[in-house]
């Protein structure tokens, strides 16, 4: 199935795992044959886990298929001052095996 280019995209951010883990269910049960996971900073952590706990508990016909780092430049508060940070990125990429 294709959809919007983002409609498959689920971002981890501070709810519980199981929150994320139902949204990457939801999306394969929508006809998605891929669902990408991504992540910033301390968030990877919880990206990992839905994706373990999706591939292992929920759906054992879902694959890693790809994983993507990354690090980001982002600005400091306010736009100002100059100050620049680092902040690492994750896209887990996960699909039904054939």
């Amino acid at each position: 199935m294709q959809g919007k280019q983002e409609d498959n995209v689920i971002y981890i951010g501070s709810k519980p795992v199981m929150s994320y883990v139902l949204a990457v269910v939801t999306q394969f049960n929508n006809g998605f044959d891929d669902v990408v996971i991504k992540a910033r900073g301390r968030a990877i952590s919880r990206a990992v886990d839905t994706a373990e706990v999706v591939r292992n508990k929920f759906m054992p016909n879902v694959e890693v298929k790809d994983i993507k780092i990354a690090t980001e430049m982002i600005e400091g508060r306010e736009g100002g001052g100059g100050d620049k940070a680092n902040v690492s990125s994750m896209e887990i990429t996960m699909k039904t095996k054939a």
